[in-house]
């Protein structure tokens, strides 16, 4: 059989399952809230029966990935989302009233917006929290009323194939479907016509992603990455700064779309904040060769990577610090581990400062002026996160105005993606659309404008229909 028609035989498969999905949906009818929360709590109680065996899974993928740090980020990050949804899908489930044009509505015209399931999601979720972005969508896809095929990541296939099993334990395949395998797989997935299509993953592999779904006009979701950077202002506290920048570079190893990509910090302040980020990891990871809270780089590739980053900005010039609290020697080790790394004074022609890191490496810029930083960020793509540590107001709502990021914490890393109550998502290059809690009900929800006519204009219309007469 040649490759091109087994191709089509996996397209036609799962166009298949789409199609069923479709053709259930619709015979459905009312998606009713109870049906909705049903869903829900069968997902939630999947992640309460296999929380462990997921979190063991995912360490198996990754070579050792922290069980603690699994179950905090990626069970109890997805239970949580979950629950809200149920709490709260009632009160997002209820039409909207809106005001119908004047004189319209004083004469009993009236407006509203009802918020209608899409139909069929597609969610392809990526492999550093592969649980998490999988499962975390779904409260916003599942209390919209929809349906939703999955295809998880290829680089965490012990964890993807779980998945698949879990789902198929608790939902019909009309519910939710799950197809796994690689690039072959991902690129027929996305070229299906679903009602809508979220991805979560690398912004070259989202050109691909995009480029495919405009064949069937799909709309996107993309929650994409790119350089997050950390602005550190002269009034910050160097000490709380530089625990919470390195908490949010280590979790996961820097295996995050949000994790601090570079920094830039006040150049008389530079050597505080480096003897601050040894004190803190010191603190978190005494060692860190065997530490079972420090997660390894996903695999030998990314690894290569990395090291390959490090290597060119110390062959360009750059002071490379490595912080190995028990000065252990990596040279020769069972997993691939990457202790947290500095890189000071980092010039523009490194690898470093041109890719998304995604590890823990984290490049350090001094700056005198904070123009100098604002100047930098605006001058280069607009990231998915952007940090400000610092006590003045004014420096804040500067740094707040005059950039352009996704999403903003200040005074931390990361934590605004933990709010439910908050909409996740990028800005240009970092991605398209946002969810997360009533946002994620609306991204997966169809807002139908429904305008109801009164008698009395219609009587009154009928002078301004024709035929039309000249006045005399």
């Amino acid at each position: 059989m040649s490759e091109t028609t087994d191709q089509e035989n996996l397209t036609q498969s799962m166009l298949n399952v789409l199609n069923r999905q479709k053709k259930a949906y619709i015979k459905e009818g009312v998606v009713t809230a109870e049906v909705r929360i049903d869903r829900l709590a069968r997902t939630i109680d999947l992640l309460g029966k296999y929380g462990t065996r997921l979190c063991e899974t995912m360490a198996s993928d990754f070579g050792h990935r922290s069980i603690q740090q699994s179950k905090l980020t990626d069970i109890d990050g997805s239970i949580g989302p979950l629950k809200d949804a149920q709490k709260h899908l009632r009160k997002w489930m209820r039409s909207e009233k809106r005001k119908a044009m004047f004189p319209l509505g004083v004469f009993g015209a009236r407006a509203r917006v009802e918020y209608q399931p899409l139909g069929v999601i597609g969610c392809i979720s990526p492999w550093n929290f592969p649980v998490q972005l999988t499962f975390g969508p779904l409260a916003g896809i599942l209390s919209a009323g929809n349906r939703t095929m999955i295809k998880p990541s290829e680089f965490t296939p012990a964890t993807s194939e779980l998945m698949k099993e879990m789902f198929e334990e608790a939902f019909d395949i009309e519910e939710v479907a799950v197809f796994t395998g690689g690039p072959e797989v991902g690129g027929a997935f996305s070229s299906l016509p679903f009602d809508h299509l979220l991805f979560t993953g690398a912004t070259s592999v989202a050109k691909h992603v995009m480029r495919a779904a405009s064949e069937n006009l799909v709309p996107v979701t993309l929650e994409l990455g790119g350089k997050s950077p950390v602005v550190i202002g002269k009034s910050a506290d160097m000490e709380m700064t530089a625990t919470n920048v390195m908490a949010g570079k280590t979790m996961n190893a820097g295996q995050i779309c949000l994790a601090p990509d570079y920094i830039f910090v006040p150049e008389e302040s530079a050597n505080d904040f480096v003897n601050a980020a040894k004190s803190s990891v010191k603190k978190m990871y005494p060692n860190i060769k065997d530490n079972p809270d420090y997660t390894s780089v996903v695999n030998e590739r990314h690894f290569n990577r990395l090291t390959s980053y490090i290597d060119d900005a110390r062959e360009k010039g750059a002071e490379i610090i490595e912080i190995n609290p028990a000065d252990e020697d990596f040279s020769q080790q069972e997993h691939n581990r990457i202790p947290p790394t500095l890189i000071l004074n980092p010039t523009e022609d490194m690898a470093v400062m041109k890719e998304e890191i995604f590890g823990p490496v984290l490049p350090i810029k001094k700056y005198r002026d904070m123009e100098e930083p604002l100047e930098y960020i605006n001058d280069h793509p607009r990231p998915l996160g952007l940090y400000y540590f610092g006590k003045d107001s004014d420096e804040e709502q500067k740094v707040l105005t005059r950039t352009t990021s996704g999403g903003v914490t200040v005074n931390d890393v990361v934590m605004h993606v933990a709010q439910e109550d908050l909409p996740f998502g990028g800005v240009g290059p970092s991605g398209m659309g946002s969810y997360h809690g009533h946002d994620g009900f609306k991204t997966f929800s169809h807002a139908k404008a429904i305008f109801t006519q009164s008698k009395i204009v219609s009587k009154l219309a009928a002078a301004m229909r024709p035929p039309y007469k000249k006045a005399s």
